[in-house]
């Protein structure tokens, strides 16, 4: 072969492979933007695993999903302070996984994924680098066209947020955050009475309560100042505030320690404002309903809360 006829060889391979890689492009690895001051506080990666990627909500046939295989990573990362909510925080990651072009399989909020169900048959990395709110998260899983898979599990607690990123296939490489201002979000009274009308019951996060007790602290507590404007505007909405305890004790014991939580409550809202009797009401389940782990003293923390149930108008 003439070195004219090797060159003129050379050249059209490097032609085709250069017309393959426009036909097939780029495998489309995800430069997440997180929101500013997040921090990740856990990762693994594995060269050659498998994640289960959720397709649809929880249902009575159990969680549609399918198998991705290749290289796994798993993030937890960690936002403190109020922040956004975890709406928003969502809205800015989905935005960037469908420019990225890849296409979106399910993405749903706590009760449309399934709530208790869904969140204990996916997968979620333990605390207390990931907390997930049974009644405040938000789940998002995508695929790209060469098959490539990312899932974004997005909560917080009453003193952060928290964002899961699980990313399976050949673009699974790891992330590195790339700061981000996210929407300012709305006030404290308007995303409370927000989440109050269109979820039904929100969780009251400045009511903490340490172990046995069920006095409220002294002074202004926000979010019944903010039930009580609400109340006031719409005359004919009814409240009922149910108390919950952690798992240290008897049921019994506990049942009674939650709705005295609860009473207090109604007390603080009867003697400020002088709201009717008849629009509110207090329930105890104890341990019966957690949020959280009871095996950690944080996770212990969240499951001592009252949560406001807004009740059909009288």
């Amino acid at each position: 072969m003439t070195n004219t006829t090797h060159r003129r060889a050379k050249a059209i391979r490097s032609a085709a492979v250069m017309l393959l890689c426009l036909i097939t492009g780029p495998a489309l690895a995800i430069d997440l933007s997180l929101p500013l001051g997040a921090r990740m506080v856990a990762e693994t990666t594995t060269d050659a695993g498998s994640y289960r990627l959720p397709l649809g909500p929880w249902t009575a046939e159990g969680l549609p999903s399918l198998r991705i295989e290749g290289p796994i990573t798993r993030q937890a990362w960690r936002v403190d302070g109020q922040g956004a909510t975890t709406q928003q925080v969502m809205a800015g990651l989905r935005d960037q996984i469908t420019e990225a072009g890849y296409k979106i399989a399910l993405d749903c909020g706590a009760q449309g994924c399934g709530s208790f169900d869904f969140r204990f048959n996916t997968e979620v990395l333990p605390g207390p680098e990931m907390y997930v709110d049974l009644t405040d998260f938000r789940f998002l899983s995508a695929r790209a066209p060469d098959g490539d898979a990312v899932s974004l599990l997005v909560s917080r607690s009453s003193a952060a947020g928290f964002i899961q990123i699980i990313r399976a296939g050949t673009a699974a490489a790891p992330l590195e955050r790339a700061p981000t201002a996210l929407p300012v979000p709305d006030g404290p009274s308007d995303a409370l009475s927000k989440q109050l009308e269109s979820v039904g019951h929100v969780v009251l996060r400045d009511l903490q309560f340490s172990s046995g007790v069920s006095d409220l602290s002294d002074g202004d507590i926000a979010s019944l100042d903010t039930l009580a404007a609400y109340l006031q505007a719409k005359p004919a909405a009814r409240i009922i505030f149910v108390g919950h305890t952690d798992a240290t004790g008897s049921l019994e014991t506990n049942i009674a320690l939650s709705r005295q939580r609860a009473l207090a409550a109604v007390s603080y809202l009867r003697k400020r404002y002088d709201i009717a009797a008849s629009r509110l009401s207090a329930e105890g389940v104890g341990y019966l309903s957690p949020i959280s782990t009871n095996l950690t003293q944080e996770g212990r923390l969240e499951n001592r809360r009252i949560e406001a149930v807004l009740l059909p108008d009288a």
